[in-house]
Formats: C-alpha cells, structure tokens, sequence
C-alpha cells in the first residue's frame, strides 16, 4: 500500500484531494497530529484514529499527539493536576495500543499555550471569529448544554495548535470537522497556512446503529472493558445481515456498528480474520479484506452471531495490552 492509501485508508473526507497527494508523494519526515483530552481512558473513538496515525506511521509521517490538558481544563475535565495524571496514564494506553513510540512525540499543550506569543497569537485569532462561528465549531466536542466564555475559544486554541506543533497534516473525527474549517478560514489572517485535514467515520451507536457510539451516553467499548465485558456488548449489538439498514420507523438512518468495527479497527490491525465455526455449521470462514467478510454477511454465508464471535475476539486482542497498562 503506497503513502497516499495509506493516509486515506477508511477516511470519510480529506481537505484537501491536491494537499493530501502532495503529501503523500514525500511523506517521509512530515509531522501529523491528533489532540485528545486527557479525560480517562482510551475508548472507541480514540482507537480509530490511533488506527489512522499507525497508517501514518507506516507512511513515513512523525506523529504529534497532543494531551491537551489546557483544553481538558476549558472545558471542565477536572484540575491540571488530575488532568495530568491521566495524560500520562492515556500516553501509557497509546503506546500499548500500538503507536511506535520512536516516532510519536507526546506533548501537553501547556508546555506551549501559556506562552506570550501564543496568548498574543490567540487573541489575533479571536479577533477575527466570531461568537456563533465558535460555537458552532464546538458544537459536537463541548460538555454540556450551553457555550461558556472559554469553550468559545477551545475551537480557536485548537487551529493555533495546528501552527505551534509545526504540524502538516491535523487528524481527527468527523465531529473535529467544523475546527478544522475554522482553523482553514482564520490561520491566514496571521499569516499561516490552511491545514491539510484527513477526518475519520463516527462509529455508529452499539446498541441501536442510530447515531454515534459515546462514552457519555449509551454502550461504548474501552480499555476498561475485560474480556467479558467486550463479548457481552458485541453480543448485544445491533447487527442485521447488511450494511445498509433499513431506517427505523421515525425515519432515523442506521448504520451496522458490528460492521463498521470490522472495517475501520479490525482489518487495518489483522491481515486475516478468522471467524471460527464448528464442522457441523461448515467450518471456519477466513477472510483477507473487510468487503468479502461483508458480502457474505450479505449473502447468510455468515451469520450475525458468528461475526459477533469473532469481533469480540479480535477486539479484545487489540484492547488487552492496553488494559494491562491501566490494571498494572
């Protein structure tokens, strides 16, 4: 797989086509980053775009991530100092997780946004966004139902992120979509280049396929989850025999989360996926790629239940080292 597979491999939108190839044609010493705050551990959505920066590890990127503890603060995760506990401990869950730790460089965004030039830079920025357009960016990150003073500048800090780690291409989730276009519209007023974004799919919630999955509300899987607790979840999602749902009876679109975890978390770790049955059912199905697993979902060749089987298998693989970090 060359660089530019790799960079947009299971990724819903790219900003842009002709920035991600030019990336992509010398990809080697480029710096990507994620920020996340550090506000427990590692779940779901931060495994897909851990997922994402191995791809760009593979590529040749350097990668950032950043353990935004003045963000977390801004939004109400807690003290600096528990905040930064549990940075440490999400930086212990990355690397577990599979992030070359050689070519990942971790950093607190107090090291660098308590600085003067910083602070100067940010209220530049200020001055050119407006209160609506802020909030609207923070509208799928922020806790709670209305906007303080201090998430209407969290989206702002996050663009001048991008220009402080000196970082060439920002990653992030389908919800990070509307920072990044703040960040495209208002960096060259400070005389910065627009970032070049690759933003990664939601996964649908486990329950129900309606929706995202989140930590908050409903069922998500974690690093805290046992061995148990991941094939009792993956056991009770939804999962019809498509990828493509009916919507429910109010009209809401449905997506297959069992589906969607093969995809974009399965597949990209595993070169094959086995999902085993006894010799009476037919034997064990073994498959290269996530279409040819979802085509016989498709066809009955292979059955919800199995799938789930396996999922869980596969999952927990992929979580336990992790788990043993946060139980040591």
């Amino acid at each position: 797989m060359d660089a530019y597979d790799l960079i947009t491999r299971n990724a819903s939108e790219v900003v842009t086509e002709d920035e991600v190839r030019a990336l992509a044609t010398d990809p080697d010493g480029k710096r990507a980053y994620v920020g996340y705050e550090p506000s427990g551990v590692l779940h779901i959505g931060h495994m897909l775009t851990a997922n994402k920066l191995i791809d760009l590890q593979e590529a040749g990127f350097e990668i950032v991530v950043l353990l935004a503890d003045v963000h977390a603060y801004l939004n109400g995760k807690g003290t600096f100092e528990e905040i930064r506990e549990t940075a440490e401990r999400m930086k212990e869950q990355f690397i577990a997780y599979g992030l070359d730790e050689s070519q990942t460089e971790f950093v607190l965004g107090s090291e660098f946004q308590l600085d003067e030039d910083y602070v100067l830079d940010l209220h530049s920025l200020e001055l050119q966004t407006t209160l609506s357009r802020a909030e609207r960016a923070m509208a799928e990150i922020k806790s709670g139902e209305s906007v303080t003073v201090a998430q209407a500048v969290y989206p702002i800090m996050q663009a001048l992120d991008i220009v402080y780690l000196d970082v060439d291409l920002a990653i992030g989730g389908m919800e990070q979509r509307k920072v990044h276009m703040l960040a495209r519209d208002t960096l060259p007023s400070i005389d910065e280049a627009a970032p070049t974004c690759v933003h990664t799919p939601l996964i649908a919630d486990l329950s129900t396929g309606i929706g995202k999955m989140s930590s908050s509300s409903g069922v998500s899987l974690s690093m805290e989850d046992s061995t148990e607790d991941i094939e009792a979840k993956v056991n009770d999602a939804y999962c019809p025999p498509t990828a493509d749902p009916e919507p429910t009876d109010e009209g809401e679109e449905r997506e297959n989360p069992v589906l969607q975890i093969f995809e974009y978390h399965i597949f990209p770790r595993f070169e094959r996926v086995v999902v085993e049955r006894p010799d009476k059912y037919g034997g064990n199905l073994e498959y290269d790629d996530y279409e040819s697993l979802e085509e016989e979902l498709e066809s009955g060749e292979l059955h919800p239940l199995d799938a789930k089987g396996a999922l869980a298998g596969y999952l927990d693989e992929l979580i336990a080292p992790g788990r043993e970090k946060i139980n040591a």
